[in-house]
């Protein structure tokens, strides 16, 4: 049985009513969201030791991080050390993205001590198997991209994402219109480079049921990757990416009718006034299934603060009802990202998750922010930096200022203080 199954015939779960105190609402209705399928909650039945955390409608806007070697850095020890950074800064689940070296013992010592769930992108494992083996990528069989996924969920992996929607029809469409930027996603188009040497459909859209079936096996969550999701801003919202997105639609159901939860991968690099048009077209288009957003990106030319550029965009598409955010880091486009990397990333998304939290009218969204206000009034500095998203931080800055004469101010201000001032102009009663 699998949790969405034991929701729909109102089994409450014991993860369910732990996610839902999280949430601050009754786990009753937890459970009739994910019965739904407008929210989830990702746990790999092998798994124990792992934080419920509910994904989905109503609920709070969650950021994942990803961390992952690749083949010219491949460092067991580093992988862990982001994956330790990430969910120390707040991070509510972590993707394995590794494509070079040890990717087996990586995953696996992120699985062992990872306190939140994990997810992957099982393609990269059937690539990285292929060269152990001796063998060019392209001649792969399904049953190889297959045995990758098995590994995977017998090793515990709670959600993967998997580009079943990258089929023959979609890359007509796309070479059809024509794009600016092809193909960006690494699974896509590893997937469209053997589509087109063996002339055959995407195996995991051809064998979805195979696919379901493992993940109903192991209660794993399928997050439906968006392989043909824009790269640039030219290609947003075009014939490919709406043509893949009408097919995860279809493929959510059939995953639903075996009981496997499902959430929708979205886009990319997307004009702030194409965002919400993208979020009501997936929420549409899916049935209200939960949908993870990367980024999205709101211009191009921002290389090393595409942190920034991704959490105006995440902001917007949270507000307009995304529902996870993945993060992105000042290394995107650029290079493998570092722990200080890790970190920038998972804070500018948890900013971008807690004001669309406030504007989407989350109870006891705004109950820091009115603390912090109290602390600021008081110039309770302590408070100030305990309250903020990134204490390290606010207390590096703070301590790191020019000493004043007057401890309670700071430097931009000192005895000009507008706070101090005003509490003599306004007696307070």
């Amino acid at each position: 049985m699998t949790l969405l199954h034991d929701a729909r015939n109102g089994v409450l779960a014991p993860q369910v009513a732990l996610a839902a105190a999280e949430e601050g609402i009754s786990p009753e209705m937890l459970r009739v969201l994910i019965a739904a399928g407008k929210a989830i909650l990702p746990r790999n039945r092998k798994r124990r030791e792992v934080r419920p955390v509910a994904i989905g409608e109503g609920l709070r806007i969650k950021v994942n991080a990803n961390v992952g070697s690749s083949r010219d850095r491949a460092d067991v020890s580093l992988e862990l050390a982001k994956m330790r950074v990430a969910v120390a800064a707040g991070a509510d689940a972590v993707m394995d993205l590794s494509t070079g070296g040890p990717i087996d013992d990586i995953r696996r010592a992120i699985l062992e001590e990872c306190p939140v769930p994990v997810g992957t992108v099982p393609v990269y494992q059937a690539a990285a198997d292929a060269v152990t083996r001796g063998k060019s990528w392209v001649e792969l069989t399904p049953d190889d991209f297959f045995d990758g996924i098995v590994k995977q969920a017998e090793d515990g992996v709670d959600f993967m994402t998997v580009h079943c929607g990258v089929t023959r029809e979609a890359l007509e469409r796309l070479i059809r219109e024509g794009r600016r930027l092809d193909i960006v996603s690494r699974g896509g188009s590893l997937l469209a480079e053997w589509m087109e040497y063996n002339e055959r459909e995407n195996p995991f859209y051809e064998h979805f049921d195979r696919l379901v079936d493992i993940c109903r096996e192991f209660d794993i969550t399928i997050s439906l990757g968006d392989g043909l999701r824009p790269g640039c801003l030219a290609d947003a919202t075009d014939r490919a990416q709406v043509h893949e997105l009408m097919m995860l639609g279809e493929l959510t159901e059939r995953a639903w009718e075996k009981d496997v939860q499902v959430m929708i991968e979205g886009p990319g690099h997307v004009p702030m006034n194409q965002i919400a048009a993208n979020v009501t077209l997936q929420k549409r288009l899916c049935h209200g299934a939960p949908f993870y957003v990367l980024g999205p990106l709101v211009t191009d030319i921002a290389p090393g603060y595409d942190h920034i550029t991704s959490a105006i965009g995440g902001a917007i598409a949270a507000w307009s009802g995304a529902d996870f955010l993945c993060y992105v880091t000042p290394s995107e486009h650029l290079r493998l990202p570092s722990a200080g990397d890790v970190k920038e990333g998972v804070i500018a998304s948890r900013i971008a998750a807690h004001a669309a939290d406030i504007a989407r009218g989350i109870p006891g969204a705004m109950d820091r922010d009115n603390r912090m206000a109290d602390a600021r009034r008081n110039l309770d500095w302590k408070a100030q930096i305990e309250l903020s998203l990134d204490p390290e931080r606010a207390r590096e800055l703070r301590g790191g200022s020019m000493p004043v004469a007057d401890e309670s101010a700071c430097t931009m201000c000192a005895d000009l203080c507008a706070i101090k001032t005003s509490q003599k102009a306004i007696r307070r009663r």
